[in-house]
């Protein structure tokens, strides 16, 4: 009996100190650089998104105070201008050219760079894995590269300020033929192949972030945790990363073949073009197939934008009305809708294309549907809000505010919509 006793606490004591072996090798000290720069850990990445789209919301927005300070003072000359921009802003006026390259930067950075990467890589990251109750997200690996794609993206995208000929300057659409032909103007050179492949990295960055956030929320969430039982935050993350698989590789295809026209001489986009009085050898090609590949993302990337907002408004609003949000599955599939119906409309960009005018009815009458599932949505912010204990938070009021924001652009879409 004595030796049986023994031979258990030796038993013990052993796998005592195999635990604690084994404790000390799955808690391995980090380092600076694993944790805060190439980290895995969902939380950090969030806030590396979080830290880069700040960034560039204050580089977008100087950009923005730029072309601004020249339409508010156009008889103005500030010599300031010209010590930080030189040629670019001679006499202290910035160029026409300049101010081309401006508004083409910093739609670019606000669309893309502050309100896609910065909003959906910060909360889709922060919040997935704690509002389902995973350990992290289903790729951590893919979710450090989404980021440092974006990163190199940044870094491209920048260094398009410094080249001699300037950034991209035909626009944050950039049409062709502006687009397509270097020798069209200064900010068509090399500027806006560094525009093109900064958005090429910035989709492969979605692209990955995305499929995550999928993979994430249908396979990692909790033990009892159903669909209809998870935050309507998750639901607008989750069709959001739909949206932008679906979409970006689009946008993909078109810049690449904008590539090709301006250096493999092909001519997708390119037909019977006059510069400077010589006609040029590209025939069969059309500017409106780019439109059609550009706002074929272009229009899902504005509800890419909003359903994250529309999603953060819906917990909000019910947390601090002290109640459930009214008609949980019916804003579920109200966002399904609107999912939906995004793909169906882009054409609504094109009406000044000498769009078949039938073909252009059709396509009003689908961005009218849309108010239907917006509408949804409001009524039932509104009802979450009647006779619940309102607590007035900052976030509160900001989702009040929101909601009322919502209902005035929605009314004009009406209107807008119809113009056709």
């Amino acid at each position: 009996m004595s030796d049986t006793l023994h031979t258990h606490q030796e038993t013990a004591s052993h796998g005592h100190h195999a635990d604690d072996h084994h404790h000390v090798h799955a808690h391995h000290k980090e380092t600076f650089i694993s944790k805060y720069i190439f980290s895995m850990d969902h939380k950090m990445i969030a806030k590396q998104f979080l830290i880069t789209g700040i960034v560039w919301a204050i580089i977008g927005g100087l950009f923005s105070v730029l072309f601004r300070l020249q339409l508010g003072f156009p008889d103005e000359s500030f010599p300031i201008l010209e010590t930080f921009f030189g040629r670019w802003a001679e006499g202290g006026r910035i160029r026409p050219d300049f101010y081309y390259a401006l508004t083409t930067m910093h739609g670019t950075v606000l669309v893309f760079f502050v309100l896609t990467a910065g909003l959906s890589g910060t909360f889709a990251n922060l919040l997935i894995p704690l509002q389902i109750g995973a350990r992290d997200m289903a790729s951590p690996m893919m979710n450090m590269l989404s980021y440092w794609f974006f990163f190199a993206a940044s870094i491209v995208m920048v260094s398009s300020l410094f080249i001699q000929t300037g950034p991209a300057s035909g626009g944050w659409t950039i049409y062709p033929p502006l687009s397509a032909l270097g020798q069209a103007s200064e900010g068509s050179k090399a500027g806006m192949d560094y525009w093109i492949i900064a958005m090429a990295l910035f989709v492969v960055s979605s692209l990955l972030g995305g499929l995550n956030y999928i993979a994430t929320i249908l396979n990692m969430r909790t033990k009892g945790m159903s669909m209809t039982r998870v935050p309507l935050t998750i639901w607008a993350l989750l069709f959001t990363a739909i949206l932008g698989v679906l979409s970006f590789p689009v946008l993909l295809s078109g810049l690449i073949l904008l590539l090709f026209d301006r250096h493999l001489g092909t001519s997708f986009y390119l037909s019977d073009i006059y510069v400077a009085g010589q006609a040029l050898s590209n025939e069969g090609g059309s500017a409106i197939l780019f439109q059609h590949l550009f706002w074929f993302l272009g229009h899902p990337e504005v509800y890419i934008i909003i359903l994250p907002t529309m999603g953060i408004v819906s917990e909000v609003m019910s947390i601090n009305s002290r109640k459930p949000i009214f008609g949980y599955m019916a804003m579920v599939f109200s966002l399904f809708a609107i999912c939906v119906l995004a793909f169906l409309v882009w054409a609504h960009h094109m009406f000044v294309t000498g769009l078949n005018p039938f073909l252009g009815s059709v396509f009003v009458l689908l961005t009218l549907l849309i108010a239907v599932p917006s509408a949804i949505k409001v009524f039932n912010w509104i009802t979450t809000l009647w006779r619940g204990n309102i607590r007035f938070t900052p976030a509160m009021l900001f989702a009040i505010g929101f909601v009322s924001l919502f209902i005035s652009g929605g009314l004009t879409g009406i209107f807008l919509g119809n113009y056709y």
